[in-house]
Order: structure tokens, then sequence, then C-alpha cells
């Protein structure tokens, strides 16, 4: 067992899940806050051994160089790369700190919020039709940018409605493939496709001034990673043409300022967080504890 296991903010675990954790460690401590900087991370961690965070907070090496005691850092939040993460992950290698995270956890209500808002702005539901009279997805040209899970199931729920699918990733995915998705550079499926979704790990810029040149006007772009995918100042020259931008959530938009644009539409709503997520994402992070704690012989 840890001797001490340290939340140093909410973690987003559904109560039987954070009554187990107890069984790993002789001391657990759940801060009910955010810490507002680097020194109250450092504080809250203390002489833990153990350490749970969410993705609203980031352990630095500046605040891991005052807690020596760290064997065992838990993300309770998607952990793609070292890039991308909210942990100082590089440093934590060399201190010979295990630093796990969880993916495909909220996947399932992202998916379902593109394809209602879609519904939405096809038929006009509580605006105006998209084409001025109402239609279906059946027969829409839609592009995926990144065809990783999220990615995969958007591509698999629009296909079943009847769209035509084409995608880019980093090479093409046979499976993808096999289900007729077609792989397309980026340029062209920008070029061909009416609905472009944009589902990239956080900090993940594609699309460019000419990138967007190639997107052209009339087009519907989603955006459903944690951060924008373009460059703020070609997307505010496209966006003011005959375009529409959905996102859920205002980091993926950019920005409190682009909230008001009449051509986007932003949820300020974690569209993921729904309660079977909340058990997926407590499953996961348990597991992860147990795995390690098997690994090193601790139990």
């Amino acid at each position: 067992m840890f001797k001490k296991l340290v939340a140093i903010e909410p973690v987003s675990l559904i109560p039987s899940a954070e009554k187990e954790l107890y069984s790993h460690a002789f001391e657990v401590i759940m801060h009910p806050d955010i810490p507002s900087n680097d020194d109250e991370v450092a504080a809250r961690i203390g002489d833990a051994d153990a350490v749970l965070l969410s993705y609203t907070s980031r352990i630095t090496r500046y605040a891991l160089e005052k807690c020596p005691n760290v064997k065992y850092i838990g993300m309770c939040c998607s952990l793609y790369s070292p890039e991308s993460a909210n942990v100082d992950i590089r440093y934590a290698e060399q201190r010979g700190i295990t630093v796990t995270g969880i993916r495909d956890y909220g996947d399932e209500g992202v998916v379902e919020y593109v394809v209602s808002e879609l519904i939405h702005c096809l038929h006009g539901f509580d605006q105006e039709p998209w084409d001025g009279m109402a239609r279906e997805i059946t027969g829409l040209k839609a592009g995926i940018i990144g065809l990783g899970k999220s990615g995969g199931m958007i591509a698999d729920a629009l296909s079943f409605f009847g769209a035509d699918i084409a995608y880019f990733s980093r090479s093409e995915k046979k499976e993808a493939t096999a289900k007729g998705y077609r792989f397309l550079p980026l340029v062209e499926l920008l070029a061909q496709c009416e609905v472009v979704c944009c589902c990239l790990n956080k900090n993940t810029v594609l699309l460019h001034e000419a990138e967007f040149e190639q997107l052209g006007d009339k087009k519907i772009l989603f955006n459903t990673g944690l951060s924008p995918a373009w460059d703020e100042t070609p997307f505010l020259k496209w966006i003011v043409g005959d375009n529409r931008c959905f996102c859920d959530t205002q980091g993926a938009l950019g920005g409190e300022h682009l909230l008001k644009h009449p051509n986007v539409r932003c949820m300020q709503i974690s569209t993921g967080r729904t309660r079977q997520a909340f058990i997926r994402l407590s499953e996961k992070v348990l597991a992860n504890i147990s795995e390690y704690n098997r690994r090193n012989d601790i139990l």
C-alpha cells in the first residue's frame, strides 16, 4: 500500500471508487478545490508517495522538486503524450516516478454531441436550416481529421446515418479502408468535405492560413479536442463568411472573445462528462493504481 495518497484537486471519481482508494493507502487526502499555483501544488503533495490530479491543474518540475517522496502520479484525465500532458513526465521519468493516465472514457458523449448539433444545423431545429431546407446526413461529405478512438467513433456514427466519410491521419488505417472511408491528404479533405471534424490531441494545430483557404466557404467545422486545432488569425478571417463552427468548450474554441460570434456555437460544457464517463474514468484510475501496486509488489 502507499503510505500517503493525495488528490491535489477534485478528480471526479464516483463514491464507490473514492472509497476504494482507502484500500490502497494508509492515509488518503482528497482536496475539494483547485490549487492556485505551483507552490500550493507542492504544499498539498507534501510527503505523499502517491498523487492524483485531474485536467484542471498541473504538476511541474518545480513542484516535484519540492516533493522527494513521490513515486506514483495518477492522472485522472486523458494522457496522449508527454508534450500534451499536464504533468512534467520527462522530469518524472528522470526521477523514476511512474505517471499513468487514462483514455477513451468520455468519447460516447462527444459523439452524441456532434451528431446532435449536426442534425439541428441541417434540419433547422431552433435555427434556420443550413441549406434553407431541411436535409439529412445521408450523402453528406464529412471529413475527420485525426482518426483515433473518438474520431473513429464519430466517423462510424456519421457513416451509420449515410455520410460519405473521408479522413486524414498520420497514416492510412486498414480498418477504416475496409469500412469504405477514404484516406485523403489534408488539403484535399478540406476542399472536398462540407463538414469537417477535428479530433486531435491537445495543442495539436493543423489548420493554418493555407488550410483555411482550401476549406473555403459554406462549410461546417467541429472541434472536439481540448484546444483549438487552428491558428486564430486565419480562423477569424474564415468564420466571418457563410460558415459555422461548433465546439463544446471554450478551451476548444480558443477564448471568451469568440463566444458571441454569430457563426460560432459553443456549449461551454464538456460533452464527454457524463454519468457513464465518470464510471469508466473511475474504473480506469483504480485499474492503473492496482496494476502499479501489482508490478511493484506493494499489495
